[in-house]
């Protein structure tokens, strides 16, 4: 894009102009509109997300064979949802803000196997491609117990067939942990901002790691371009996947059970807002996705990002989508929140997006460096910092007031996305980080 382009773009949406200038900054979006006419132009279905969720059913035996740390939950994946009232008055007192209703964070942190968001999506599309592949091989039936994919035959089938990925650290470990278990010979290519203890742990699992100087999008090409020449291997497509979005979608249903567990009403007159950490967009976008099947209109969901790399914001606001990166408009993709250094979002969940989302906003590596200190210090829940974009989100809602929703009978949700395999000593060191 040549600087006319974006000095025309900035005098359009003056919005833009902050965003250059790296200042945190909210945007609401002007196309969403009522779940009844968004839902159906995305063309994705509530029986999608539900074909979704009786897979993973039909692989709790084997997750729980094969991953002892899930025989609590019976080989379902799912991470718990805690109220957090300390934070949520350190919040307030440190915003000059009143959170009437409650706080809440969705510790996808916890998530087992792959300690992250990424554990949703990534692990179902692995699943789902060894399920096809045992179904054609006339290793499996639709009426097996699924327990039996931890049988020698399954291995040897998988061993001769390949997984690739383009990662920033998190869909890497999820994919490369899981495939690794089922036997599949599995790559992941890293961009630069990927963490070296993610590298270092999915070698020690078996999984080929291939470094890039360069970042997120590099990766993915990379992974693409080599996938494509090989028939063998299956690629999982971060930026475009629908099984990966499947995946994530499923947390609605689940989300609405533990609401319901905690004595939570969502309604009209109590909304629930949500605030979701985005990268590429395929988590936030396909749990976001969940959660309208699940609440309708009385959930907002919101996108948080990086100043650094507001991608999915940017594309959004021009309509240009994966048309365009963050470097277009002067911005370096440069940021602490690994997760999220994304400088070109996924088209197809931009589009999918537009009718549904109610907005992003941006948060800058200082701000997620005093919130993740902020939370290990009121609640003891530690998380990686892009995990924090989504805690300054009832900031800017309550500020705003949001049109059309009761802000006084409202619950906020922030999903925190990663952390929970992050090494003791890394983790002192963003502590150590967030002091100074």
């Amino acid at each position: 894009m040549d600087e006319a382009e974006v000095n025309k773009w900035a005098d359009q949406l003056p919005l833009i102009e902050q965003m250059m200038e790296r200042k945190e900054v909210l945007w609401l979006n002007p196309l969403v509109e009522s779940t009844a006419t968004g839902i159906p132009k995305t063309g994705i279905t509530v029986s999608d997300v539900q074909d979704a969720s009786a897979r993973l059913k039909h692989f709790a035996p084997y997750i729980e064979r094969v991953f002892p740390e899930t025989r609590p939950s019976k080989g379902i994946i799912e991470s718990p949802l805690t109220i957090i009232p300390t934070m949520k008055q350190a919040l307030a007192d440190d915003y000059d803000i009143e959170i009437a209703g409650e706080l809440l964070v969705k510790q996808d942190n916890a998530l087992p196997i792959s300690g992250s968001i990424k554990a949703r999506g990534g692990i179902y599309e692995v699943l789902k491609h060894a399920e096809t592949l045992a179904i054609e091989h006339g290793l499996l039936t639709s009426e097996d117990d699924y327990a039996k994919f931890a049988e020698p035959k399954f291995s040897h089938l998988f061993a001769k067939h390949k997984i690739a990925v383009g990662s920033t650290g998190n869909l890497g470990l999820s994919i490369g942990i899981m495939s690794a278990k089922l036997g599949f010979d599995v790559t992941v290519h890293m961009s630069a901002d990927a963490k070296q203890w993610k590298k270092d742990m999915l070698r020690e699992k078996g999984v080929t790691v291939i470094e890039y100087a360069d970042d997120y999008s590099k990766a993915v090409e990379e992974g693409r371009r080599q996938a494509d020449a090989d028939s063998t291997c299956h690629f999982i497509d971060d930026e475009n996947s629908l099984d990966l979005f499947l995946g994530y979608a499923v947390a609605g249903e689940r989300i609405a059970v533990q609401l319901k567990q905690e004595g939570i009403t969502v309604d009209a007159d109590h909304p629930l807002f949500v605030y979701l950490p985005c990268g590429v967009g395929g988590g936030p976008g396909g749990v976001a996705f969940g959660l309208k099947l699940a609440f309708g209109d009385h959930v907002h969901c919101f996108f948080a990002e990086p100043t650094h790399s507001p991608c999915m914001m940017l594309g959004m606001m021009t309509g240009l989508h994966d048309k365009m990166s963050v470097q277009d408009f002067g911005l370096d993709n440069k940021t602490v929140a690994d997760g999220l250094a994304v400088g070109t979002a996924s088209g197809f969940v931009g589009k999918t997006m537009e009718p549904l989302l109610a907005g992003c906003y941006t948060i800058t590596d200082e701000t997620l460096f005093k919130l993740l200190k902020k939370l290990a210090d009121t609640e003891n829940i530690k998380l990686e910092p892009s995990a924090l974009a989504g805690m300054t989100g009832p900031v800017h809602t309550i500020r705003e007031h949001i049109v059309g929703a009761n802000m006084a009978g409202a619950t906020h949700l922030v999903w925190a996305t990663g952390g929970g395999m992050v090494p003791e000593a890394e983790m002192a060191a963003y502590y150590t980080a967030a002091e100074k």
